[in-house]
């Protein structure tokens, strides 16, 4: 049982995360005790195997596998949760806020599929829930939205906000390499996980996406409704003829307000150079937010790994248990508008780039831009670059001016079914 002056902390989860939130529980008490104004005692750890052999020396005793051994003992009144993961983790969050638990998690999928029922939970129990490790890892979105930025009206949010497409485009373009070559050395450098298929396939950056979309502007994200395309039909070329441009190639995460609607997209782009998120290197993250006060405010650090992630989690109980400590709620709830929706892919308006390899004969230049015209896109740019002379054919590389995406869609359609064209090699969206 925790001392008068003290708080019991139960903790989901013991890895990469975990490890880094119970070693500063257990080493770092006195420090945190001064910041947070109340002692924290981590009073038991949710793990699949006791018995497993850890890097960190954690006491037996505080080790378990049953879930009810922290959910349901009313001696825990915050519960830290970085297992990840839908369910059950869902479940036990919301069976903790039920229980009058108050709430840290690092769980971004938890948070975009269900975090305005959760949030709306806690406040009907009077408890909060805190995840700014959720979105940002060790960058601070949440707290400044929640509170730094409470005052404005957000009109957009763009973001490169997953560390493994970051360092996986960053070597492509660098160092020239096929996105498999890229992504195992990805994997070999610790960014990729064995199984990439939630970063490259641009669905962690939706999770994150649904969440910030929805604090931003008060409204109900869902990731699906998010329209979502990975980065796996780049190809080396396509960051040489991007340069040549004035481009670089990210994985942006986008959302801006419309008149009653808002747009929500996560798919590769082409950034010109000069922008903040074009910059971006190696596994970093960066959130380029617009307010109505506030202008233009860009975020970047460490958005992944134990330790960056940690730091926030760690950061949020600190946060949380002053309020405890004082009996208040810190920071303002939340509140979402059903009323607003979610613009469909087809109507936002965007540049694209084509990369086509076509028949090195005439007639095809005039082939393509009917094919443009008659559905309503505007060519900016056509140049020939690489051309094959002993297979008589050439690669066009066209840029668009700003058209509705289910028209550069069907333009890209019909020109891949036009005889001189043997490919759409690649076709990207220009940010």
């Amino acid at each position: 049982m925790a001392a008068a002056g003290s708080l019991n902390v139960g903790l989901i989860g013991l890895g990469t995360v975990g490890g880094q939130v119970a070693e500063r529980l257990l080493t770092w008490q006195a420090q945190l005790a001064r910041r947070a104004g109340i002692e924290l005692c981590l009073r038991r750890v949710l793990v699949r195997d006791v018995k497993k052999p850890r890097a960190l020396a954690v006491a037996p005793e505080l080790l378990t596998a049953d879930p009810q051994e922290l959910l349901d003992d009313p001696a825990i009144q915050i519960l830290v949760e970085v297992a990840g993961g839908d369910e059950p983790m869902h479940s036990y969050l919301e069976r903790a806020i039920r229980s009058g638990k108050h709430v840290v998690t690092a769980n971004k999928v938890v948070m975009a599929k269900h975090g305005p029922e959760l949030l709306a939970l806690a406040a009907e129990r009077n408890v909060d829930v805190y995840f700014e490790a959720a979105v940002g890892g060790g960058i601070p979105l949440i707290s400044t939205f929640r509170t730094d930025l409470q005052a404005n009206r957000i009109e957009r949010v763009s973001a490169v906000i997953n560390g493994t497409t970051n360092y996986v485009l960053g070597r492509m373009a660098s160092a020239g390499l096929s996105l498999g070559d890229a992504v195992r050395e990805a994997q070999t450098a610790g960014f990729a996980e064995a199984d990439p298929t939630d970063d490259i396939g641009g669905f962690d950056a939706t999770y994150k996406l649904a969440i910030l979309g929805s604090i931003a502007y008060e409204i109900k994200i869902r990731p699906g409704e998010i329209f979502r395309e990975g980065i796996e039909g780049i190809e080396p070329v396509d960051f040489r003829y991007a340069r040549e441009l004035g481009y670089a190639i990210k994985l942006i995460a986008h959302t801006q307000r419309h008149p009653g609607r808002v747009e929500a997209r996560v798919h590769p782009a082409m950034v010109p150079l000069d922008h903040p998120l074009a910059q971006v290197e190696g596994a970093n993250n960066a959130v380029f937010v617009e307010g109505d006060l506030v202008g233009q405010v860009l975020l970047v650090g460490q958005g992944a790994g134990g330790r960056p992630t940690a730091s926030a989690v760690v950061g949020d109980l600190i946060d949380l248990a002053r309020s405890i400590r004082r009996g208040v709620q810190s920071r303002p709830s939340f509140s979402f508008d059903d009323r607003i929706g979610v613009i469909p892919m087809g109507e936002v308006k965007t540049r694209a780039y084509f990369r086509i390899r076509v028949d090195d004969r005439t007639g095809v230049l005039a082939a393509l831009g009917q094919v443009f015209a008659e559905e309503g896109v505007s060519i900016s740019s056509l140049i020939q670059k690489d051309a094959w002379v002993e297979e008589q054919t050439a690669e066009l590389v066209v840029t668009t001016h700003p058209a509705p995406d289910a028209s550069l869609q069907k333009a890209r359609e019909r020109i891949g079914t036009l005889s001189p064209v043997h490919a759409v090699s690649s076709f990207l969206r220009v940010f």
